[in-house]
């Protein structure tokens, strides 16, 4: 098989990735993906560095095997934890990682308040912190860890209204909405609780992830490499794993990806 014909693999510590992979799908239908959700070992955000690695080493290890013409690491969590270390394992393939959308949050402007919704783990990580000290001089960025935003995603209840708002309210509570600017979603997972967020703080705060611009990386990597798939009418194939390897939760990444 040709490179130009190989899949896209795309991975997260569970099912927050769903959200990029509907981006890259939306920008390149005529590519395959694998996606691999490693919800058997979520979330992530309270983990170890050491544990985290391990597990997306696995992950690219399984990829390779199945012949990936790139990976996208479609977890703010996991690319703090070792994405140099797995471009440094496998110098010749194409991997994208994410960051919280601070930059495009933020546009050049300044006095800006910025909320970051992310993972614990995201936010310690010494990435953030160069990240954040690039914008936090001329604007105040506040850090707010959602572990239960993961949870209602991985167990399904995004639907579970009550639960949602409430968790929402928790994490939103100690801020003041009214000098707020924007929130970065900062955790892919958090992707799925836009229109829930909008009703809880209205038009005025802009919600800002960074989905699409890690799609639009992924195709600018792969027409430099020749190796994109011109478009057209055919639809490329999207294979879905996960580490829990239960129908249920397979099923649950199908319902989120046609969300």
């Amino acid at each position: 098989m040709s490179s130009i014909d190989k899949a896209i693999g795309v991975f997260d510590s569970g099912l927050g990735g769903i959200s990029v992979l509907k981006e890259l799908r939306s920008l390149m239908p005529q590519e395959d993906y694998l996606y691999y959700g490693d919800s058997s070992f979520a979330p992530y955000g309270v983990k170890t560095k050491e544990e985290i690695t391990k597990r997306c080493r696995s992950i690219c290890a399984f990829f390779i095997s199945q012949g990936v013409k790139a990976v996208v690491i479609a977890c703010n969590t996991a690319t703090s934890a070792c994405v140099k270390e797995l471009r440094t394992l496998y110098p010749d393939l194409p991997i994208v990682g994410m960051e919280p959308a601070l930059k495009p949050a933020v546009n050049g402007r300044h006095q800006q308040h910025v909320l970051v919704l992310a993972t614990q783990f995201t936010l310690k990580e010494k990435k953030f912190e160069q990240l954040m000290s690039r914008f936090d001089e001329d604007n105040t960025i506040y850090r707010q860890p959602c572990p239960k935003l993961v949870e209602l995603v991985e167990a399904g209840r995004l639907e579970d209204e009550a639960a949602v708002n409430s968790a929402l309210r928790e994490y939103l509570k100690p801020y003041d909405m009214e000098r707020m600017d924007s929130i970065v979603l900062g955790c892919t997972h958090f992707v799925f609780y836009r229109s829930q967020l909008r009703n809880l703080i209205g038009d005025h705060i802009a919600l800002v992830d960074g989905n699409a611009g890690t799609a639009r990386h992924v195709q600018e990597l792969l027409q430099e490499r020749g190796i994109c798939r011109k478009p057209s009418s055919a639809v490329g194939e999207v294979r879905i794993y996960n580490s829990l390897n239960k129908e249920a939760i397979l099923k649950l990444s199908r319902e989120l990806l046609e969300r």
